[in-house]
């Protein structure tokens, strides 16, 4: 009788745990079997693993197979352990050593003539097998994209022969990254927007702390440009939200992007569309947007309770899904950037237009959007039709782009440098301290909070603009300047 064992790894989100794949032989009529709760996909790889050992010219031991997936109450999907299956196998009728698979990792689906087939999400694998120092094999088009990882051993080949042959003669070629496939981002050009002025300072106080902007203006003011123009002002992608985006888009089965994420989901986007869900709970579009913009266009179009959903994203920056099988638990630290019109015809409210929505229809209208979601919206914009004079004379200068980009990463710097995150990012008891104002000032800036009847959350909110307003200006202390400006993006949804 023969018995061997391989591993390999189960996906569940993005957590790869531990799966031993175990083959006996032993006597008795023909027969294969997989246990340990395989699903129709594993099972089906009965026919596959048969099918390439003999097509690559192994022998097919005429024995009853047992193929045990441990630990047996881990859900196993997709096609990642028909390599580990068939190695199992060839070590346990003698035809390979079992000291060859020592130590290493193996992923990847057969083809019925031997080929190695590419496999989702095996990057959160590479990166548990990595910290668990395991060399991997896998698919010969997926080992430079999995090679990403920090330290990595990962070793691609093109058929199940390929294997055996890299096994048998102890010498794999470990993939590395080449320099032209660096993870840096690409150079974007800034947006020159004519006019606007008080939303592109809006904008510019976003960039600089990480707030979330909401902007409510009519149609053809220009909030979809301005919001496409935040990206590049955003400082660079940290390392950490690199892999993790990696992971996302991998587990996904989207090739990983060297720009900064900007999604801009429709307005009919279901709730795991947007949060994330469906039977196997899956990232949606908060997660896809990990380190980067989730633009909101036409908010008040979303439905309401698809948009309170993301009130946990927006305090945490993560998302926690239950399912039966378990909880998936996935990064979703965006930077929000919603557009809306006033009313359903778009003008309520603003100067010199006609609007033709009733008070109760303008109501309903704003009423989609929550107060809660509305209170963890740090700045509130609104927008007027520009002149046509305005819009045909391009008065913005590349000197004053490259102005904006330097104040813009000296006040991030002085941020880093204080308290090691962005002034949005910041706990209350932190924000507190480096919040320092003058008696009076403080004492005014209380009386105006309570006559504006601001929350608890609105309050904090509004000093976090307000040390953003700070840092640009490279003042210390709060000064009643900048408290009032901050004050001002605390509004109501009409002018």
């Amino acid at each position: 009788m023969g018995h061997a064992t391989v591993l390999s790894r189960a996906g569940i989100g993005l957590n790869a745990p531990l799966v031993s794949v175990e083959a006996h032989l032993s006597n008795g009529l023909p027969a294969f079997s997989i246990v340990g709760l395989p699903e129709n996909s594993v099972r089906e790889s009965r026919e596959r693993v048969r099918s390439a050992l003999i097509c690559s010219h192994f022998k097919w031991p005429d024995r009853r197979i047992t193929v045990s997936l441990a630990p047996a109450e881990l859900p196993k999907s997709g096609g990642r352990f028909d390599l580990p299956i068939a190695l199992a196998i060839l070590v346990a009728s003698q035809q390979l050593t079992a000291s060859a698979i020592a130590n290493r990792e193996f992923f990847g689906e057969l083809g019925l003539n031997g080929a190695l087939r590419h496999c989702r999400g095996l990057l959160a694998a590479v990166r548990a097998a990595t910290m668990d120092h395991h060399a991997v094999i896998l698919p010969n088009d997926q080992a430079e994209k999995m090679a990403v990882v920090p330290r990595s051993r990962v070793t691609g080949a093109s058929d199940l022969l390929s294997v055996c042959g890299l096994l048998k003669s102890k010498n794999l070629k470990v993939v590395t990254l080449k320099s032209s496939q660096s993870s840096a981002l690409r150079h974007t050009e800034t947006p020159q927007i004519s006019g606007q002025e008080v939303a592109k300072r809006a904008l510019e106080i976003a960039a600089a702390g990480g707030h979330h902007l909401l902007m409510i203006g009519p149609p053809g003011a220009g909030k979809t440009l301005l919001a496409a123009s935040l990206p590049p002002l955003l400082e660079a992608r940290r390392p950490s939200d690199e892999l993790e985006l990696s992971l996302i888009r991998d587990l996904l089965g989207l090739d990983p992007s060297p720009d900064r994420p900007f999604r801009a989901p429709h307005h009919n986007t279901t709730a795991a569309g947007l949060i994330g869900g469906g039977t196997n709970a899956t990232p949606g579009e908060v997660s896809l947007a990990h380190g980067g913009v989730l633009f909101l266009d036409e908010l008040a179009e979303f439905r309401t309770q698809v948009l309170d959903l993301l009130r946990q994203p927006l305090e945490s920056g993560r998302i926690s899904l239950s399912r039966a099988k378990g909880t998936y638990d996935y990064p979703a630290r965006f930077q929000l950037v919603a557009a809306m019109n006033p009313c359903p015809c778009g003008f309520a409210g603003i100067e010199n237009e006609n609007c033709r929505c009733k008070p109760e229809v303008v109501n309903r209208y704003q009423g989609r959007i929550s107060g809660p979601l509305l209170d963890r919206i740090d700045l509130h914009v609104h927008l007027e039709r520009q002149p046509a004079a305005k819009l045909l004379h391009n008065d913005c200068r590349a000197e004053d782009a490259r102005e904006l980009l330097s104040a813009l990463k000296n006040a991030r710097k002085r941020q880093y440098k204080r308290q090691n995150c962005l002034n949005a990012e910041l706990s209350n008891a932190p924000l507190l301290k480096v919040c320092a104002m003058e008696a009076p000032v403080r004492r005014w800036f209380e009386e105006a909070c309570d006559r504006l009847r601001l929350s608890g959350r609105g309050i904090h909110k509004t000093l976090r603009v307000a040390r953003s307003l700070a840092d640009l200006a490279q003042e210390s202390v709060l000064s009643e300047v900048v408290l009032l400006e901050a004050l001002g993006y605390r509004s109501r949804l009409l002018p």
